[in-house]
């Protein structure tokens, strides 16, 4: 049972259906209670309140009499008789009173303006008049409705002031204007007036109101304006810059370009001239950086592509491609693409999506954007097929990629990176100047504090930078080497390690062998466990974290606690690089490592350690990603995607732990995470990839693969395309109950997806009997959401409540979104808005919580649809606008319809009719699908009717 006090006394039931309390008595009873907020009233006091102190005859008689009348609305437990007097039952938020208390203390707890100002117009949105309407002369209730109407009007306060920083200043010149009238003495309220009245321009109405108070309080109080509004009228007087309107912050760009953990140097030139290639003026959109492994071409595509942040609207993205094996074909390109930009769970709601280059050409077509390639070279050709679609759809797409060759597309510009700038002459002034030196002194000055260059030892760095070409790579992996070797010991012994004929490689270019050599000297200098561990880490193809090092690099011949040391020892001689908790083999050294592993004939063994390492790490994030720890356990399988591609490939291509079902085993653990994440592609192609491996996986997880193929091919074709036949239970003979339990739900679910309900159905119902069987808590939850929608109203919200209950005792996010979502839309058919907008507010931050985005824009097309349903045509505006910002971000094609439709709709609310016509008109464009186009052609035939009346 729910309350309303803040407008005309109102009762709702467990259903939001309002109740009606017949009888003016019976009300002002029921009101008495509610002010006591729950606590026992004396019969004595209710009896004086209610006949204001002329009770009639028998009074006490009287006031059961009422209070029967009232127990027979309410239900009798509700009012109960106790010692101190009659007592109002009341739980939680069943008051909508405690709830505008509630939200109003949550907004000003938060620190974002934004949030805040939300917060605070959920709150206000709850008054629906003046507070307890029906009672406002009775006596009890004064004090009552004085105190909330306080609150009112300190909330309006705070989120005036909370506009204002928004810079909402002209709306609210016009919105405060009758409230300062209603209330002239508010000093607090005339204040945030008066400042939006003077950023809108309208500085003599600021001083206007000032001088108007002034009077008033002299003509009524007999007293004078306040010290702080007094220093606004000066303020304002004096035109003081602080008074000014926030100046909007440009957006952030959005990018994952990572943060350089050392200064570029030496480049200047070359970062200017990729930018200038780039620039706004320049008709070039493809730009390749070429060189020999270790020049630097990644560290200065992102030196040059940091600098061009602020011109790209849409972003600046790198997409790392070393981790992809040289038989990738374009598509798999598109698709790590794809789920760099955050298209990955938009992709997903395209029937049929086989084309996938296709589909990112189409979603990225009128977008700014920069998509930055890196190390190509092992994937030339496929590399090609993919800029050329680009930059054929994409008008404002550019591209700059890092390749040890050209792609020989039309258009590409080649900007070779040559090694760094070498010292001419041994005089320290002209040797420091070289900008090879300077990278050498640098880094030798981190790896031997107390390092510089001199006059004793220029000459000796300078040979040391000429011996080595002046190659990035060769400077850091040497420099270490001065914490053991003066500057002219090292000159001397580079000069007879590295003249010819001994480092010489047959068919390498001359700098190719310098580095070679380099390489081979540094491996040489290592032990023999050193050499283990840094062959051993080549086969990650993204870094990995020191678990994954410790499982792949340790064996019979060394032990897994030895690793973390001679990792460190690796990573102080420059030959691993350590970003925050991951660590990483340069492009170079790791091809070089991928040679020795090769060499020591571990590459089979170190695979299938790789592969068994990466399952059993999927299979324990499995069940956790329907935990409390989900949204870390997202993290940290996003972290490991390129790994985990790798190990399914190994898997998949019959050669490591294919014996052993690991490609089965793998797809089966990751195909939730997988639906999560929206990747239903990659899902469909990995779980028909491992399939068709025929490696040794037992028959029931081969069933299990199967069962998951089937729901993921429903959810991506188009109806029919995936038949399921009739009767068939796709779970039949996986020996888990849990899991058959689970995927008996999956498979109904798609099929509901499909239009099939009544099979659908009686999948998800022989679920959620599976589920409590095997006390699967989880399973059970899913399948009562679900079913929600599928039975009677009253059952169905008794379902979407239990279910909501259960996810929230198994921590799982994403389950009570999902609840959350059947529950509102359960309040919006009962008519309470109040309820509703609550509950999409929920799903909206589990869903920015888990990075959802469909889901993100679909709570904030509910909610702009109820603030349309209650009148409110600003906040459903706001509401719509982010969800357009997020759908064309994410290139979700039916919420930008939805959104364009709304404001479309909210604009005809504010009697802009041209507005309204202009969002209609581009959600028809938009619309691919007749149900979209029918919506919008809807909309347009109903304004072309208002118009004409």
């Amino acid at each position: 049972m729910r309350y309303g006090v803040l407008g005309p006394l109102a009762v709702w039931d467990a259903e939001g259906r309002p109740i009606k309390v017949p009888e003016a008595k019976v009300r002002a009873l029921l009101a008495d209670l509610l002010v006591h907020a729950g606590g026992p009233v004396p019969a004595d006091r209710l009896i004086d309140d209610l006949w204001a102190g002329n009770p009639p005859g028998g009074s006490v008689n009287t006031l059961q009499t009422k209070v029967s009348q009232l127990r027979r609305v309410l239900g009798r437990d509700r009012v109960v008789r106790e010692p101190a007097g009659y007592r109002l039952l009341l739980s939680g938020d069943s008051v909508d009173a405690l709830r505008f208390q509630e939200l109003a203390e949550r907004a000003r707890a938060h620190r974002e303006p934004a949030v805040k100002g939300d917060l605070f117009a959920d709150a206000l949105a709850l008054w629906r008049g003046p507070a307890y309407a029906d009672v406002a002369e009775s006596l009890f209730a004064r004090e009552e409705i004085a105190r909330l109407e306080e609150l009112r009007l300190s909330v309006v306060e705070d989120q005036a002031e909370v506009r204002l920083t928004l810079g909402e200043h002209t709306a609210l010149a016009a919105e405060l204007g009758e409230l300062v009238a209603r209330h002239p003495l508010r000093e607090r309220l005339r204040m945030a007036h008066m400042r939006a009245l003077y950023r809108a321009g309208r500085q003599g109405d600021a001083l206007w109101s000032f001088q108007e108070l002034r009077r008033r309080l002299a003509d009524e109080l007999g007293a004078s304006p306040g010290p702080a509004i007094s220093a606004l009228h000066e303020a304002i007087l004096r035109q003081e810059p602080r008074l000014a309107a926030p100046v909007a912050a440009p957006p952030p760009c959005r990018t994952n370009l990572p943060t350089p953990l050392t200064p570029l140097i030496g480049r200047r030139e070359a970062v200017e001239q990729v930018r200038a290639r780039l620039g706004p003026g320049a008709r070039t959109r493809l730009v390749t950086l070429t060189g020999l492994g270790g020049v630097g071409k990644t560290r200065l595509a992102i030196a040059a592509a940091h600098d061009m942040a602020d011109r790209f609207t849409d972003g600046v993205w790198l997409v790392e491609l070393a981790g992809l094996g040289a038989a990738s074909t374009p598509d798999d390109i598109a698709e790590r693409v794809i789920t760099t930009l955050g298209l990955c769970d938009t992709a997903a709601t395209e029937p049929d999506l086989d084309d996938l280059v296709g589909w990112l050409c189409q979603a990225v077509a009128d977008k700014h954007l920069l998509i930055l390639l890196d190390n190509c070279e092992h994937l030339v050709e496929q590399v090609a097929v993919l800029a050329g679609a680009v930059l054929s759809a994409v008008p404002a797409g550019h591209l700059l990629v890092t390749s040890q060759e050209a792609l020989d597309v039309p258009g590409e510009v080649v900007h070779p990176v040559p090694p760094l700038e070498l010292p001419e002459h041994t005089d320290p002034e002209a040797v420091a100047r070289s900008s090879a030196v300077e990278l050498f002194v640098e880094r030798a000055a981190a790896a031997a504090p107390g390092f510089a260059l001199d006059a004793n030892n220029a000459a000796a760095v300078s040979a040391i930078c000429r011996r080595l070409d002046g190659i990035p790579l060769a400077l850091e992996l040497v420099a270490p080497r001065l914490r053991t070797l003066g500057p002219e010991e090292l000159a001397r012994f580079l000069h007879d390690r590295f003249s010819p004929p001994e480092v010489r490689v047959r068919g390498l270019p001359a700098r190719q062998q310098t580095l070679r050599g380099m390489l081979d000297w540094s491996w040489q200098l290592l032990g023999a466990d050193e050499r283990t561990v840094l062959r051993r880490l080549a086969v990650h193809a993204d870094g990995c974290t020191l678990p994954s090092a410790e499982a792949v690099c340790s064996g019979p011949d060394l032990a897994a606690e030895r690793v973390p040391d001679l990792l460190a020892r690796l990573v102080d001689r420059s030959l691993v690089v350590r970003e925050a908790n991951r660590f990483r083999l340069l492009e170079s050294v790791a091809a070089y490592c991928a040679e020795r592993l090769a060499e020591a004939g571990e590459e089979a063994a170190v695979r299938t350690r790789f592969v068994r390492r990466h399952t059993e790490l999927a299979e324990r994030e499995n069940e956790r990603l329907r935990g409390p720890d989900q949204r870390r356990c997202l993290e940290r399988l996003d972290a490991e995607t390129v790994n985990l591609r790798r190990a399914l490939d190994l898997a998949a291509d019959g050669g490591a732990g294919s014996a052993d079902g690991y490609a089965v085993r793998l797809v089966n653990a990751l195909t939730w995470y997988w639906f999560l994440r929206g990747r239903l592609t990659e899902a469909r192609r990995s779980l028909q990839a491992a399939l068709a491996a025929g490696d040794g996986a037992e028959p029931s997880a081969r069933l299990a693969a199967r069962a998951w193929l089937t729901g993921i091919e429903l959810r991506t074709s188009s109806a029919g395309a995936a038949p399921v036949p009739a009767g068939e239970d796709p779970a039949a003979g996986v020996d888990d109950p849990v899991l058959r339990a689970r995927l008996r739900w999956f498979v109904g679910t798609g099929l509901i997806g499909q239009g099939r309900h009544r099979e659908g159905r009686r999948l998800v119902e022989a679920s959620l009997a599976g589920a409590r069987a095997a006390g699967d808590r989880w399973g059970e939850a899913a399948a009562l959401v679900e079913l929600a929608g599928h039975v009677p109203p009253v059952r169905g919200e008794s379902h979407a409540e239990l279910g909501a209950a259960l996810f929230h005792e198994v921590g799982d996010r994403w389950g009570q979104l999902r609840a959350t979502r059947s529950l509102a839309l359960a309040a919006e058919r009962h008519g309470d808005r109040a309820r509703t907008e609550r509950l999409h507010r929920e799903g909206l931050a589990a869903a920015e919580e888990l990075g959802l985005w469909t889901e993100v824009v679909e709570a904030l097309t509910w909610l702009g649809k109820t603030a349309l349903t209650g009148g409110h045509a600003r906040r459903a505006t706001e509401l719509y606008e982010r969800a357009l910002s997020v759908s064309t971000e994410r290139a979700y094609s039916r919420g930008e319809v939805r959104a364009e439709i709304g404001l479309g709709l909210a604009a005809r609310l504010r009697g802009d009719r041209e507005a309204a016509r202009r969002h209609l008109n581009r959600a028809l464009a938009k619309s691919h699908a007749p149900a979209q186009a029918a919506d919008a052609e809807a909309a347009l035939a109903e304004l072309d009717l208002v118009a004409g009346a």
